[in-house]
């Protein structure tokens, strides 16, 4: 007699820890999404004019009213490089209908990244509009725009930052992400989104 009216008493305690780990989970899981949608705000990028692909200028003036993902490479980089500029190609046309989504890499060797150089790795990448610029500009200019502007390594031109940065419509650094890495590829398109969809 006493198993059978403890039986279902282990049955009621299993029901209600399911329930109180269901809740707490969701809350969770609440959590989490509303801390990605309040995106930190790093610094604001300072002010500077370099010179794009086709000798045009383009600066932090060109970054205001968008979404920016900004990277430091150099086109004869045996390393990262081939692999970092894959992935923003992917975001490239990932994004490819979203005009105000754009991405620029900043060449940390332009003593070789001449402007013809900068032209062929653009193509090389299929990059066939301006929502992607290669820019380039006297090394030490390029070299505080990374330490002081980005906060990244300066130590050119192969120990540049392999990390991506996300920039907002206000110029403001609101993330930072492993180019290398897929889960923060993944993380970097979420980000996206979150600011897309803010609105700012």
């Amino acid at each position: 007699m006493t198993n059978k009216r403890q039986f279902p008493k282990i049955f009621l305690w299993i029901g209600a820890a399911v329930v109180i780990l269901a809740v707490v989970s969701a809350v969770i899981i609440r959590h989490a999404r509303e801390s990605r949608t309040d995106l930190p705000v790093y610094a604001t990028v300072p002010e500077f004019t370099f010179v794009n692909q086709d000798s045009i200028s383009f600066g932090s003036e060109d970054l205001q009213g968008k979404i920016t993902v900004l990277d430091f490479f150099f086109t004869n980089c045996q390393g990262p490089c081939p692999m970092m500029s894959m992935k923003m190609a992917e975001l490239y046309d990932q994004y490819a209908g979203a005009q105000k989504v754009q991405f620029v890499s900043i060449s940390v060797d332009p003593a070789r990244d001449s402007l013809a150089a900068l032209q062929s790795y653009q193509s090389r990448y299929g990059v066939s509009d301006q929502r992607w610029n290669f820019l380039r500009a006297p090394i030490g200019e390029v070299r505080d725009l990374s330490v002081n502007g980005f906060m990244l390594g300066g130590d050119f031109p192969m120990g540049h930052s392999t990390r991506f940065v996300l920039i907002d419509p206000q110029n403001r650094i609101r993330g930072y992400y492993s180019s290398l890495e897929d889960a923060s590829i993944e993380v970097l398109r979420n980000d996206i989104r979150t600011l897309a969809h803010q609105g700012t």
